[in-house]
């Protein structure tokens, strides 16, 4: 878990510079045990879902939030899940560049456009070029900001990015890239 970090600033921030409104459905890709839908539950969003393939990740996220409400839990492998709803944001913070086999990220983004609104949001986070080639003993795609565009395709228009240095629980490194921007269709 090294791309664990106890304070999401970087999702959150993201999230309140796109204006998104306090009743838009978001997903969070990953989000098991994050922090993030604490955060969110708490300033007032009311439609969250969190989708982890970590049964352990989501009932750690489950077990802290047991009395909230609004709050829906999905134990699923993102490359086989089929969404019955549509979203308003998807957020995925170290998920998709664990996805180093192109026929995976095109199942990955097929899944998420849609499950997009249309005009809904997109906020993903991925190793940048001078990240690590492997996190977790796992191999990981890197991407540059225009890489990650691109691969994004044309139903996607970006808004915003920022580079991250993440630290890890371990005290180690990580370049991260952020991305931020609309779904052109759905």
């Amino acid at each position: 878990m090294s791309w664990f970090q106890p304070e999401p600033f970087q999702s959150l921030q993201m999230i309140h510079s796109l204006g998104i409104s306090f009743n838009t459905p978001i997903i969070d890709i990953g989000g098991g045990a994050s922090f993030l839908v604490d955060r969110l539950e708490s300033t007032g969003y009311a439609d969250i879902t969190v989708l982890d393939i970590s049964e352990t990740a989501l009932s750690e996220g489950k077990q802290r939030l047991a009395n909230r409400r609004n709050l829906s839990w999905l134990h699923s492998d993102i490359l086989s899940w089929k969404p019955e709803r549509k979203y308003g944001l998807w957020h995925d913070r170290a998920v998709f560049h664990f996805l180093v086999d192109t026929a995976d990220q095109g199942r990955y983004l097929e899944t998420m456009f849609s499950s997009l609104s249309h005009g809904g949001f997109i906020i993903m986070a991925t190793f940048a070029k001078d990240g690590p080639e492997y996190c977790s003993g796992l191999p990981v795609a890197r991407y540059s900001k225009d890489e990650l565009v691109d691969r994004l395709g044309s139903g996607f228009t970006l808004l915003e990015f920022k580079d991250e240095e993440h630290t890890t629980p371990s005290g180690g490194k990580q370049s991260f890239l952020w991305v931020a921007g609309r779904v052109n269709g759905g």
